[in-house]
């Protein structure tokens, strides 16, 4: 029969009160009683109950993380940083997909509930002001990720600076004539990162005297096929860009698929950049952004925790760099 609190508490000599305040790491336990507490255990081999520490800290040990589409290479990337990062504090994490509007509103109603996570963490996905009203009058405490809310704390990459970063790559290349594959500009899920990404580009252009041409810009479903049907009618127009700049390496994928199916050289005659440094760009040999998407994770969880302890109140707002990742798939602009 498995030893019990009691067995460890009798064994050395103490109270079931102070067998918990060690179990639970509290400072108000003499050293040396805390030793034959944590002797005792290993003697024993006592494995304390878990739902009898949730009680005990007044806390399900729970984290929810809400996100978008589960199975891109990005969200991937930045649910191996929460995950780390949750195993080291002792905490749980329980993913919810999101891929339509009506799921959208229901977890966001349905969600935020002291007694079954501590705290919140949504992936691209921003509260409207009436549901962050309820999630406040609930309690929890909540992080952004890759999402923006004027009063609730957030982790972002800088994605106008990551915009600007491609272009002068390829501009240092000597290219003048780009064209850029993005997402929907105002999606009906998620958030626009990739008009931020696509601004920055503007005023990295606009610094040389150059605009993008508006058929070369192309927005839309975030699918590798759908890039690919994109940027082939945009590299069967006359003047075609000789620089493409894509949101993300999914659609940059597709974009490379395009020009394959064409017979135009890259970057021999087409140079290719795209954004996040998912493990596939390195696969394909894809010049990119890089993104550090586990570590929006991490941080995320760094502060979710330090919410859930009463931590003073920091910056809302916190911007990781970005870099550039050069590969095979830039090069100079053809003559």
């Amino acid at each position: 029969m498995p030893a019990t609190i009691q067995d460890v508490a009798r064994a050395a000599g103490v109270g079931r009160g102070t067998v918990s305040r060690v179990l639970n790491s509290r400072p108000n336990v003499d050293p040396v009683t805390r030793a034959r507490v944590l002797e005792a255990i290993a003697a024993l081999d006592f494995v304390p109950s878990a739902a009898a520490r949730r009680l005990s800290l007044r806390r399900t040990q729970s984290i929810a993380v809400v996100t978008l589409h589960l199975t891109r290479p990005s969200v991937v990337e930045r649910l191996r940083g929460i995950e780390s990062a949750l195993v080291d504090a002792a905490l749980d994490m329980i993913v919810l997909n999101i891929e339509t509007v009506e799921r959208r509103d229901a977890v966001l109603r349905d969600v935020p509930r002291p007694e079954r996570f501590d705290g919140l963490i949504l992936i691209s996905v921003a509260p409207h002001d009436t549901e962050l009203a309820q999630i406040r009058r609930s309690g929890l405490p909540v992080v952004l990720i890759d999402a923006h809310h004027r009063a609730l704390p957030r982790v972002v990459c800088d994605d106008v600076g990551g915009g600007m970063l491609a272009a002068n790559h390829l501009l240092e290349y000597g290219h003048r004539r780009f064209g850029f594959i993005g997402d929907e500009p105002r999606p009906t899920l998620g958030v626009p990162s990739s008009r931020m990404r696509f601004r920055g580009v503007g005023l990295a252009l606009r610094e040389h005297g150059l605009a993008i041409r508006p058929e070369h810009v192309a927005e839309g479903e975030h699918t590798r096929e759908f890039a690919r049907e994109l940027t082939e009618t945009m590299l069967r127009s006359a003047a075609r860009p000789t620089a493409i700049i894509a949101a993300s390496d999914t659609k940059a994928i597709g974009v490379l698929e395009a020009a394959r199916t064409l017979g135009i050289d890259v970057p021999g005659e087409l140079s290719v950049i795209g954004y996040d440094d998912v493990e596939a760009a390195d696969f394909v040999g894809l010049t990119t952004i890089h993104q550090p998407l586990a570590e929006t994770g991490a941080r995320a969880v760094h502060r979710m925790i330090g919410l859930i302890a009463g931590a003073a109140r920091v910056p809302l707002r916190e911007v990781l760099p970005v870099s550039l990742v050069e590969r095979r798939t830039t090069g100079p602009a053809p003559a």
